[in-house]
């Protein structure tokens, strides 16, 4: 049985099979040397998304991809134009499919002619847009995969996985993303996520990080492995990160999902929020996870924007203006529900001169620190508003932290251990996301 928040497809298409636990095997490499991977990030202008870009198929072809932190894996879509001599489907009650956890096993291909996304006796998972919130089914498979190795500081060979996992989405999913995007690259702390796959292969620690760029003509930086995280002039960001737990949330919160599959998204445990050190007061039993997976923090590339709760955006939109309450207010610009004089807001090293937004991790000692460069958005020459935007009554999850505020940190997601690593704003070391030296190519 399968859980949607939007039904994309007829039951009638798959059948669900229960499949044993067998040991799995993922994909061969062209280097055992490999240390780390790296990616770059782009910001799209029209739509605000994270794109990154892989190398896939035989003979290669670059695919570009929306990045999302918290997606299950990766899916590109398989109805156009996907041709490779090295693609294999995933056969029901397989290895793959078994670590995939998949339960639905595809028999209703008709094809004169079977192509990647159209196999008999293949399995299935739920690839989801995890922008429009829709979700189908598509068969498994592998392919190759190409990516750019690093040692950290500049680029190295490009290395392959000769049977990378995926799924096959459909061409109706690919709407709401940005121009000329092929699918969604996933994050997401699944064995067949990008860096469990990738750690796998390449035996490395199961740990990424990503650091997203403000700038839409300058690229940000996904790296797979422990570090360092070299950004010009020459800082290891790596040194300079301060630790909290990841949660898992036991109910999925993807578009389509089996029934009993836990999140594979990012939580964090937020305690409290203080604007200018002084604690936002609403009820805080929405910052936890409750049985049936409602509530929490989580991150985000794929919301703009960070999302709160209603009744949390009312008490910290409150306590923001109050705080900033010697510069006039002007009208609200949408999304965001509170607007500023930007001429009467002096500039820092950290970008505006507003209240800090800290948000109170497991102690009083650990808070993810959020500075004006992250907390408003600049509309107009004359308008500045605060980039945070209302989640509406009884949301899936009360603080979504979008990309907005993550731009310029660097945050290292350490699978293994359970624990997020995050740097608070990079302009303090006098760096940026930006400024990992993709221009060089040493071996």
């Amino acid at each position: 049985m399968a859980s949607f928040y939007h039904y994309s497809f007829s039951f009638l298409l798959f059948c669900s099979l229960l499949f044993p636990i067998l040991s799995p095997s993922i994909a061969s490499t062209t280097s055992s040397r490999t240390k780390a991977l790296v990616l770059p990030v782009t910001k799209d202008s029209a739509t605000l998304q994270y794109l990154t870009h892989i190398s896939q198929r035989t003979p290669l072809v670059p695919v570009k991809l929306t990045l999302d932190l918290g997606g299950q894996f990766l899916w590109v879509d398989c109805d156009q134009d996907y041709v490779s001599s090295t693609y294999k489907p995933a056969i029901c009650d397989s290895a793959p499919c078994n670590l995939a956890q998949s339960k639905s096993c595809s028999e209703s291909c008709f094809s004169d002619r079977p192509k990647p996304g159209c196999y008999n006796n293949t399995c299935s998972l739920f690839p989801d847009n995890s922008v429009t919130k829709t979700g189908t089914i598509g068969q498994f498979g592998q392919d190759i995969v190409s990516v750019q190795s690093t040692d950290g500081s500049n680029l190295g060979k490009m290395v392959s996985v000769s049977n990378f996992l995926f799924t096959c989405g459909s061409t109706f999913l690919l709407e709401g993303l940005a121009n000329d995007v092929k699918g969604m690259a996933g994050l997401g702390r699944t064995k067949i996520g990008l860096p469990s796959q990738f750690s796998s292969a390449f035996s490395f620690d199961r740990k990424f990080a990503i650091c997203l760029s403000s700038s839409t003509t300058s690229n940000g930086v996904v790296f797979f492995g422990a570090g360092p995280y070299v950004l010009n002039p020459g800082i290891d960001v790596s040194r300079s990160l301060t630790y909290t737990r990841l949660f898992i949330n036991p109910v999925s919160t993807a578009a389509s999902y089996f029934e009993g599959e836990k999140s594979s998204e990012y939580f964090i445990g937020v305690k409290s929020i203080k604007i200018n050190n002084k604690v936002v007061r609403f009820n805080t039993s929405l910052l936890n996870i409750d049985k049936n997976g409602n509530g929490g923090t989580k991150i985000s590339t794929v919301n703009p924007y960070t999302v709160l709760e209603t009744s949390i955006y009312k008490a910290v939109v409150g306590a923001f203006v109050k705080a900033l309450a010697k510069v006039p207010r002007v009208a609200a610009v949408a999304p965001f529900g509170a607007c500023f004089d930007s001429n009467h807001i002096d500039v820092t090293r950290v970008g505006p001169a507003v209240p800090s937004i800290d948000l109170v991790l497991q102690s009083e000692d650990v808070v993810w620190n959020i500075y004006g460069a992250n907390s408003m958005v600049q509309v107009n020459e004359n308008v500045s508003c605060l980039g945070f935007v209302d989640g509406g009554i009884e949301p899936v999850t009360s603080i979504v932290i979008g990309g907005h505020q993550l731009e310029n940190n660097l945050l290292q997601f350490d699978i293994a251990n359970n624990r997020l690593g995050f740097s608070s704003s990079l302009f303090f070391m006098r760096t940026t996301c930006s400024n990992f030296n993709f221009k060089s190519n040493s071996a």
